[in-house]
């Protein structure tokens, strides 16, 4: 994706990815430091996770690479020679 993910697209990710929400977020970035949502992120609603998700794309963990059916977000290397063995 060139552009931020809409909240519907990051549901949709989310739920094809099978991670906690949580692991959606750019937990390094300085988005996600300035706003604090390191505690909010705790005890958050999935509703309001995704909201914020949407609202800043800074704040979604990237790369993101998908093939519509299955979800690989971030860089684990593993995950990722698994998911191209086939190709």
């Amino acid at each position: 994706m060139k552009e931020r993910p809409t909240r519907e697209e990051i549901i949709d990710l989310h739920k094809k990815s099978g991670l906690d929400i949580k692991k959606l977020f750019n937990t390094r970035g300085a988005k996600y430091k300035e706003l604090g949502l390191k505690d909010i992120i705790k005890t958050a609603k999935d509703d309001d996770l995704y909201n914020f998700l949407a609202s800043d794309g800074m704040l979604v963990k990237r790369p993101i690479l998908t093939n519509g059916e299955k979800v690989l977000i971030g860089f684990k290397e593993q995950d990722w020679e698994e998911a191209f063995a086939q190709y």
